[in-house]
């Protein structure tokens, strides 16, 4: 019974998104109660430790809500200035060809987002762009997902790595080597994975017609991603992603592997070099900024995250802190243990997106005296996705409520005790799950490392083989991540589609998994 009400929600979940395509607005607070309701009256969950996690997804959810707001009110920032049309004219004289310009911006350009910031970041930047570029909306919140992948597991400067398996007292050396398994099968994974999400937007005869220039291209980025990982764990996204970027844009301009392609628009203006570095500014700030505040020995975000105090009070259902860093946490809330942040600084939401459009508007014309006017639009515009979130980020909070005893840990030990010897096989799904609940690949591997560790401890498979199949499963499972889908959706302007969205994103994301279990098994 523990094992099936555990379950019952999460396929209720998904039988009201893709079967009855219910919105996620209605579907998740609605499954959240549900949650609510089996903890309280079965699982005899604590009133006060249930209650705190109303509190906790509440500030949780500031952090993804905001992040979509900045990257909604960036995109608007750059149709208003013209940019977006400067930008979309450069790529046309790049390449007049939509593959060329789909595998530069959709995944490149994401996997070196990827490596200086995740949080969903890389899908809000490059859905819009290629929107304007002329590709349909929904076609490219598929791809960018599906895409979106590959470098997840050197996300945020490594951080799913050497933070989500930083608690299991593994070695440098360790760390180090399940990094690189993981990057060789994320490299294997390259051979069909990102066909598998062009084929979402193109034929399969554009496919092949320019298959050489798609395998460079994922090459370009996953290659270096995997050499690097041989001797650090922390840059291999940032710096594959930007070397793929560069070789990308220069094989499309050389026309190396692609198709022929007529330029529909026949002549396309010719943009300047002023017109394209003003177009390509706030981008350009945009990279410069997430790396600067992302990568450790610049200093500045030991800066942005320092835990010195400014503020302590007690506010009466909870004591709430204020580091320097402006950093928000109520923890004790109703005198249990949960605790919540917020970082204000650090979430990629204020910095950068806010702090570009504020800072730059002045430099544009068609801005001046209308920012406050696009921050009110934008607010409106991401209202819906916020109730969605809040209810799926409190559905998460409620079921990894109780430690051992919690519902996802009931998932996730049953599926361990059935498998047994042949874990390897499963192991990814488990990472998974995990990042379909949590919404991230840290969290997935924080939640689920230690359990795969003592799975792959007692059952003798290799441990550093068996934590690289999580940290790819965390990785595979952003495609179907509810959170994922909402950002990627919002900037998008694509509406209640988020059940048809999971149910397409699920293929693939199980061919990853079995891409991952055969490359285990060698490994």
């Amino acid at each position: 019974m523990d094992i099936l009400l555990s379950v019952f929600p999460i396929v209720l979940l998904i039988f009201l998104m893709i079967k009855m395509r219910l919105a996620a607005s209605y579907a998740l607070p609605a499954i959240a109660g549900l949650v609510y309701l089996i903890l309280l009256m079965y699982f005899k969950t604590d009133f006060a430790l249930l209650n705190s996690g109303l509190v906790t997804g509440f500030l949780a959810t500031l952090t993804p809500i905001t992040v979509i707001m900045g990257a909604v009110l960036f995109n608007n920032f750059q149709r208003k200035t013209g940019n977006q049309a400067i930008i979309n004219r450069w790529m046309s004289s790049l390449t007049p060809n939509p593959v060329a310009q789909m595998m530069i911006i959709g995944y490149a350009f994401a996997f070196m987002i990827e490596g200086a910031s995740g949080f969903g970041t890389p899908a809000a930047i490059a859905a819009p762009i290629l929107i304007a570029l002329g590709f349909e909306p929904i076609k490219v919140v598929l791809a960018v997902l599906i895409f979106n992948s590959i470098p997840v597991s050197f996300g945020a400067v490594g951080t799913p790595t050497w933070f989500g398996f930083g608690s299991l007292g593994l070695t440098s050396q360790q760390i180090g080597e399940l990094g690189l398994k993981a990057a060789l099968i994320h490299l294997t994974a390259g051979l069909l994975i990102p066909l598998i999400a062009l084929r979402y937007v193109f034929s399969w005869s554009q496919i092949k017609a320019n298959l050489l220039y798609i395998y460079l291209t994922v090459f370009a980025c996953a290659l270096p991603m995997t050499l690097l990982a041989t001797i650090n764990y922390e840059f291999p996204s940032l710096l594959g992603g930007a070397i793929g970027f560069l070789i990308s844009i220069w094989l499309a301009k050389k026309q190396i592997g692609l198709n022929s392609v007529e330029n529909k628009k026949n002549f396309v203006e010719q943009v300047t070099a002023k017109e394209l570095f003003m177009a390509t500014l706030p981008l350009i700030c945009l990279v410069l900024i997430l790396v600067i505040t992302r990568v450790p020995q610049l200093g500045i975000k030991g800066l942005m995250r320092t835990d010195a105090l400014l503020l302590s009070a007690d506010i009466g259902f909870a004591k709430l802190e204020i580091t320097k860093a402006l950093k928000f946490t109520l923890a004790n809330v109703f005198g249990t243990s949960s605790t919540e942040s917020y970082e204000l600084l650090y979430a990629p939401a204020f910095i950068p997106f806010f702090l570009i459009v504020l800072t730059l508007s002045s430099l544009y014309p068609s801005t001046k005296g209308q920012v406050w006017k696009m921050i009110g639009q934008t607010a409106k515009q991401v209202s819906e996705p916020f109730f969605a979130l809040l209810g799926g980020v409190t559905m998460v909070k409620f079921m990894l409520l109780n430690g051992e005893q919690s519902m996802v840990s009931i998932i996730g030990m049953s599926l361990a005790a059935a498998t047994g010897p042949y874990w390897g096989l499963f192991a990814s799904y488990l990472g998974a799950i995990g990042a379909f609940f949590s919404g991230s690949a840290t969290i997935s591997n924080l939640i689920f490392g230690g359990v795969q560790q003592s799975i792959a401890t007692q059952t003798g498979l290799n441990m550093t083989s068996i934590l690289a199949m999580q940290s790819v499963g965390g990785a595979m499972g952003n495609m179907t991540c509810v959170n994922n889908i909402i950002a990627a959706s919002s900037v998008s302007g694509v509406r209640r589609q988020e059940g048809f969205i999971m149910q397409k994103t699920a293929v693939p994301m199980f061919i990853y998994g079995i891409i991952t279990a055969l490359v285990g098994l060698f490994l």
